[in-house]
């Protein structure tokens, strides 16, 4: 706990009022959404693609009395008893502050990067040090600058050793997170081409990588990827790999069907350990952990056995369907206060439900500590919950909240107990040490499938979001489509992001999507873009509004209006400048003003028009064209009307090249949702991958057929694999015999024979797979959708509503 008046001396701070400079904080927060403990929150208004000062009044709100401001004409009239500290750069007093107080701790602090692996390598030790040492580790993958701030603000003297993850996308980013870090222990895990834009070469991608570990004691890494011995810089250089000079040589890595077995030579012994994986990576990244417990001075044998009850770690906060219409919140791998926090900031977000329940485990090592009892009590106050169910040691403290809280002693008691328990109508939050073994009642909530799952990155969808608006002017509103199942990628799931992180609008096709997303909890305008006069009584009732493009549609509706005595209600018009799909001609719009201005009904909210080739190169005149068209009708509507409305036209190719027609809001759509069709220069990160697995593998012999009209034929003696995706499930058949390919264990196997209605088959002759693997439907979505005279919208939109959705957030 920190004085404010004491952070401002620590902040080195330009100015400050401090009308309570007693004021004590143990809260940092950036973001007015996610206070929860207002009265003892300090806000850093950082400023980024979203002003942070925007953003102080919806903080002060919520309770904060103190603020890191860098805005010097900043109207601070409107927060009486406010302290605010004044700074040249938030983000830099934010990393400041955490640098002093990773400074007043004196156990281990093992910082770990690299290009790949550093979250798993985290939590790999986590789960391997946990049974006899208090371990901190950074929540989830905060590893960025403003990641690592956060996460060193949370340590504290109840820890024996702390795991901290640093990850750059620059260079030049570095230094500033060895600054905070100081890292005691230093481990890089490898470097490879994840993220690696940011740097000239990976040459110096590794330097940047190395100065973390400038002034460590000790730096474990593996010695393929540090050819140079001389960028080694920590006190104490511990490689490991295949050569005999390494502090640690790898003699041998036999790979079998489950497991792998590794002869170590360390001095003069030699050590043989069974790591629980096979594929490249994991192996890899166990040997880091392996190596990183033998400098902790854990025995061999105990390093043996821990690592082979190893689990793979599923790092991603997972949404899915559940039973009895609820949604489920799997975050059942880990628990600790900075997770339970970033989880329950998720759940706070979901407005499908009436109801919130939270099941909850101890943090093991932890239950004792006063600290943590009054931290665990004060987060879940923070928070709307209706029920608790806790399970471990009882804690009585908990009893004081304001929900329904059953306690169990361990996950073998609430089992005893499930059919006690009803379930139906709510979201749930499941959040446990891995020790509970939570995935158990996660498989009894969820919804079953039938094996093949979209996987939906949120976390990817807000990246690509915040890509497209750092474009943006700040006054520009933006328009998201979720149309056709949010392009796939399902509904009030991805809206309620959208919501969340502040869209103006959002767009749906028909009537009943936007009923979905009413029932749903969104409450964001939402424009309808087909409405049909049968669905007029359920547009209005759940408060969608039309796109009126006819004066059929236009005329009806009005009618339907003026039967029920509703005035004003908002509209929005489209206008043909050059589609010729939908829309009023510009020889039509006086006939337009004429019953529009006679319509009492209706207020127009908008009127737009939708660019036909706004990403082409080859028809920029055509769109100039198209622009000059709809200014000119816009601005007649508007004179005639006598208001001013809302202008957009600009679509995702439009928002990258035509600035100069974003007008008062723009409508987002493919790009959102990961592609790139224009090669805008954006840093788009992929949103969802569809995956199945492989149902069984035959060995056939050369001349046999596979599949209906015996299509496929082995031109050898080999192996099929038939996985359990078919044209059901959207899966089109012309990716039947050899033109559609799929990854197993990142191999490329292409189709053989026709497409099934649920399944299809792959030949895997010579490739090293098993039944149950996880096959990548489509690798690259782009070409995929070329190889069929198709794109990518049309394989996404066609993904079958019976392939189970998976939401991801880290």
């Amino acid at each position: 706990m920190y004085l404010v008046s004491d952070i401002a001396s620590i902040i080195a701070a330009q100015k400050t009022i401090l009308p309570v400079a007693d004021h004590t904080i143990t809260e940092l927060v950036y973001d007015s959404r996610q206070v929860y403990q207002g009265e003892k929150s300090l806000f850093f208004a950082i400023r980024a693609v979203r002003d942070g000062h925007r953003y102080i009044a919806a903080a002060y709100e919520r309770g904060v009395r103190s603020f890191v401001v860098s805005k010097s004409d900043l109207d601070i009239s409107l927060f009486p008893m406010a302290n605010f500290l004044w700074v040249e750069d938030v983000i830099c007093a934010l990393q400041a502050l955490a640098s002093y107080h990773r400074g007043r701790y004196h156990y281990p602090i093992i910082g770990i990067t690299g290009s790949n692996g550093k979250t798993i390598v985290k939590e790999w030790l986590y789960q391997l040090l946990s049974p006899d040492k208090k371990v901190y580790q950074s929540p989830k993958s905060y590893n960025s600058q403003l990641g690592v701030s956060l996460s060193l603000w949370h340590l504290s003297d109840q820890y024996d050793i702390a795991l901290i993850e640093a990850g750059i996308s620059l260079e030049g980013e570095m230094q500033r997170l060895a600054d905070m870090i100081q890292p005691d222990i230093g481990v890089l895990t490898n470097i490879g081409v994840a993220h690696a834009d940011g740097f000239s070469t990976k040459q110096a991608k590794l330097e940047q990588k190395l100065k973390l570990f400038r002034h460590s004691e000790v730096l474990i890494y593996p010695a393929k990827y540090v050819a140079n011995e001389q960028l080694i810089t920590s006190d104490k250089p511990l490689s490991w790999g295949v050569a005999p000079a390494n502090h640690w040589q790898i003699e041998s890595i036999v790979i079998g069907a489950s497991s792998t077995d590794v002869i170590i030579r360390e001095q003069q012994e030699r050590i043989a350990v069974t790591l629980p994986f096979v594929d490249q990576a994991s192996i890899e990244n166990c040997l880091t952990c392996v190596f990183v417990m033998r400098h902790l001075d854990y025995d061999w044998s105990m390093i043996a056995l821990r690592i082979g009850n190893l689990e793979a770690v599923e790092m991603r906060l997972q949404l899915k369907s559940g039973i009895n219409n609820c949604s489920v919140i799997d975050d059942s791998y880990s628990n600790d206060l900075g997770a339970l926090k970033i989880a329950l900031d998720f759940l706070e977000r979901q407005h499908q439900h009436p109801k919130r329940t939270l099941i909850l485990s101890e943090i093991m090592g932890l239950p004792e500590a006063p600290k943590y009892i009054d931290k665990l009590r004060e987060l879940l106050s923070a928070y709307t919950l209706n029920r608790l169910i806790w399970v471990g040691t009882t804690v009585n403290a908990l009893e004081s909240l304001d929900c329904e809280v059953l306690t169990f002693a361990d996950t073998e008691d609430l089992d005893r107990h499930w059919p006690t328990l009803v379930f139906s109508d709510e979201t749930i939050l499941v959040k446990g040490g891995r020790a509970f073994h939570f995935e158990t009642i996660v498989k009894r909530l969820t919804a079953k499938s039938h094996g093949t799952v979209l996987e939906i990155n949120l976390n990817a969808i807000e990246h690509n979001l915040r890509q497209y608006r750092s474009l943006l002017p700040t006054d520009v509103k933006l328009m998201a489509m979720v149309k056709a199942f949010s392009y796939g990628s399902g509904s009030f799931e991805v809206a309620n992001m959208l919501q969340y992180n502040g869209v103006d609008y959002l767009t749906v096709a028909f009537v009943d999507e936007g009923v979905e997303l009413r029932q749903g909890g969104i409450s964001l305008p939402i424009m309808v873009l087909s409405p049909d006069e049968s669905t007029f009584d359920r547009l209005v009732s759940h408060h969608l509004e039309p796109e009126i493009y006819s004066f059929r549609i236009l005329r009806a509706f009005t009618n339907y209006l003026d039967q029920r005595n509703i005035v004003n209600y908002p509209i929005h018009i489209k206008l043909d400048t050059g589609m010729h799909r939908l829309g009023f001609l510009s020889v039509e719009i006086p006939q337009l003003i004429s019953e529009l201005k006679a319509a009492k009904a209706l207020k127009v909210l908008s009127i737009f028009s939708h660019m036909v080739a706004a990403g082409s190169r080859t028809q920029t005149t055509f769109t100039e064209q198209q622009i000059a068209e709809y200014e000119i009708a816009v601005n007649r509507l508007e004179q005639e009307l006598g208001y001013e409305v809302i202008k957009h036209m600009c679509n995702t190719a439009g928002i990258v090249r035509w600035p100069s027609a974003y007008f008062d809001m723009v409508r987002l759509g493919i790009g959102l949702y990961g592609v790139d069709l224009n090669a805008s220069g954006l840093d788009i990160w992929p949103t969802s991958q569809l995956k199945t697995t492989i149902t069984q593998i035959k060995s056939l012999k050369k001349g046999d057929t596979v599949g209906y009209d015996r299509r496929g034929v082995l031109e050898k003696d080999g192996q099929i694999a038939t996985v359990k995706i078919g044209y059901a499930d959207g899966y089109d058949r012309r990716f039947g015999n050899g033109i559609g390919y799929m990854l197993i264990r990142g191999q490329e196997v292409r189709t053989i024979g026709n497409i099934c209605m649920d399944m299809c088959m792959l030949d895997v002759t010579d490739l090293n797979v098993a039944e149950g693997d996880e096959v990548l439907v489509f690798p690259d979505i782009k070409t995929m959708a070329r190889n069929i005279g198709a794109i990518p919208y049309e394989l996404l939109v066609n993904i079958s509503a019976r392939v189970k959705r998976v939401y991801y957030y880290q």
